[in-house]
């Protein structure tokens, strides 16, 4: 019988649901049991593809191509396992999977209702992750916060889920705020109380409850909170801040949560073996020396915008024994004039995906400022293109050299649209998705990242514009190596000018492969060449 914890939030959001559940499963699987984790988020977009970064952060796609949300990204780097179409889900994929199933005549013509239709697809979906993967575990977290209008139907879809499996199968986990006063250093108990008796006013008792705070917070206070929300007296645990991310499931371990979880959903009593992952946090704790990398991007306000990409410098930094400062550099900012003051400082400049013309030409400028001065170059998806577009300007001397996303009337359209992606009309119709294999050009840059002997390697990309064939042969002659490539030859998967020690340009995006214990092999010797860089310029 598979488990199933649930996760839910009160009295503000942003308090780290994701990161507790993500902790949750890296414990869970070091018991040796089979996990999975998804995330149910009430907004009404069928998928967050199209929100915009900056408010809502990066889009994370998974190997079968979902474009889901950010919280997945947490939970593949702390469980290492790859996720799923259903491990996101949203009230809109809800909405429009019931209302085709009404026209469809599913239903037999009866009324459509939130209760048992709405929740019976919630339910639906619940149970699919777990079972595409015959998990032992599921843990889902709700978004949002208990009492929102829109999360009222997630929150009684997971209540039937108990009295469905039974709620010796059942946990709920319920992360709260603990805030202290700044007039007199007092915790105070009472916002958790009563996002607790909401959640139970909605028909869940949690069994569970994670205090984030900044502070420890004395027995008597979890007594008096564990009296009042119906726990058991050791079901109320601290969740405070960690000096590195990867710490928390130590420290979770450390308040008792995986013996609590074992007795109340009858695990086996394996003790959890995070030997390597406590290694791990002790490295990142420790770094003898760092390196500056500048992030080049139009959604620099944001720091989630660009979540990944910045965990997986992160990873690379503690598999070459650096610390990665990163210095956000908004790409509208830049320009040929100011570009060499403004990174000049780094010791490797990385230039993440995007969409749409915003900041482009400050991109270009910073490529070009990298080939020309030898400083580590690594560009991803829109970065990959715009390496090409500055090649194209500058070496092959075609001025005018632009994508058919940026300019359509431009002659020399190095990356467009390719032969049968027109005439889709849906914003990501035309979107590749999720995983696809790259073949590796021996004796390049690329192939000494992956290794000698690895001919191939299975990427995911999010993106629409692709390398335009037609010019070939003449980047090649130029100097631009083509290092990449589909397995049947016809798309072009990375580019490199090999004779730099690093610029490179993938069209993927390895960030959402890359985990804190095995790092992405392109970051990891991305961050390499930037410790090369700042040794030879002292």
């Amino acid at each position: 019988m598979e488990k199933y914890i649930f996760v839910t939030g009160g009295v503000v959001s942003g308090l780290g649901k994701g990161i507790t559940a993500a902790s949750l499963g890296r414990i869970l699987k070091a018991k040796g049991l089979k996990v999975i984790a998804q995330k149910l988020d009430p907004y009404i977009n069928i998928d967050p593809g199209q929100l915009n970064p900056t408010q809502h952060g990066e889009v994370f796609v998974t190997e079968d191509g979902a474009e889901t949300d950010l919280d997945l990204g947490h939970y593949e780097r702390f469980i290492d396992e790859n996720l799923n179409m259903f491990s996101n889900l949203t009230t809109g994929k809800v909405y429009t999977a019931v209302l085709d199933n009404e026209r469809k005549g599913v239903y037999g013509g009866k009324t459509v209702q939130v209760i048992p239709h709405v929740t019976d697809e919630i339910k639906r979906f619940i149970r699919a992750v777990g079972a595409k993967i015959s998990a032992d575990v599921v843990i889902t977290e709700i978004g949002g916060t208990v009492g929102d209008i829109e999360s009222l139907p997630f929150i009684e879809a997971i209540r039937q889920v108990s009295n469905d499996v039974g709620r010796e199968n059942c946990l709920f986990v319920h992360v709260t705020l603990a805030p202290t006063l700044t007039s007199n250093g007092e915790v105070k108990t009472k916002p958790t109380q009563h996002s607790v008796k909401t959640l139970r006013s909605l028909g869940i008792s949690p069994n569970l409850i994670v205090l984030r705070t900044n502070k420890p917070i004395d027995q008597k206070l979890k007594e008096k909170l564990a009296l009042s929300c119906n726990v058991e007296p050791d079901c109320v645990i601290e969740n405070r801040d960690a000096s590195i991310l990867y710490e928390v499931p130590l420290l979770m371990l450390d308040g008792g949560i995986d013996e609590i979880v074992t007795r109340e959903l009858g695990l086996p009593e394996t003790a959890p073996q995070l030997d390597d992952w406590r290694q791990m946090v002790e490295r990142a704790k420790n770094l003898k020396d760092k390196v500056k990398v500048a992030l080049v991007g139009k959604y620099v306000s944001m720091f989630d915008a660009y979540l990944s990409v910045a965990e997986a410098l992160t990873h690379a930094g503690i598999a070459n024994d650096v610390k990665v400062d990163i210095d956000w550099v908004d790409s509208e900012k830049l320009n040929e004039k100011n570009v060499a003051k403004k990174l000049d400082g780094a010791d490797a400049v990385i230039m993440p995906g995007g969409f749409g013309i915003r900041g482009i030409e400050g991109m270009v400028a910073a490529a070009k400022y990298c080939r020309e001065n030898d400083k580590p170059y690594f560009g991803i998806c829109l970065g990959m293109q715009i390496a090409v577009i500055e090649f194209a300007r500058n070496v092959l001397g075609w001025k005018d050299a632009s994508s058919g996303e940026f300019d359509e009337n431009s002659k020399h359209r190095v990356i467009d649209i390719m032969e049968g992606q027109q005439g889709k009309v849906c914003t990501g119709g035309t979107m590749r998705l999720g995983g696809y294999k790259c073949m590796i050009k021996p004796d390049t840059k690329l192939a000494q990242c992956y290794g000698a002997d690895v001919q191939s390697v299975m990427e995911r990309h999010r993106h629409r514009f692709e390398f335009n064939n037609a010019y070939r042969e003449d980047v090649e002659n130029a100097g631009l190596t083509l290092c990449g490539k589909s397995p049947d030859g016809n798309l072009i998967e990375a580019v490199e000018v090999s004779d730099k020690l690093f610029h490179l340009g993938v069209q993927y995006h390895p960030e959402f492969k890359s985990r804190p214990a095995r790092p992405q092999p392109i970051f990891r010797e991305f961050i390499a060449a930037a410790k090369t860089y700042k040794a030879r310029r002292g």
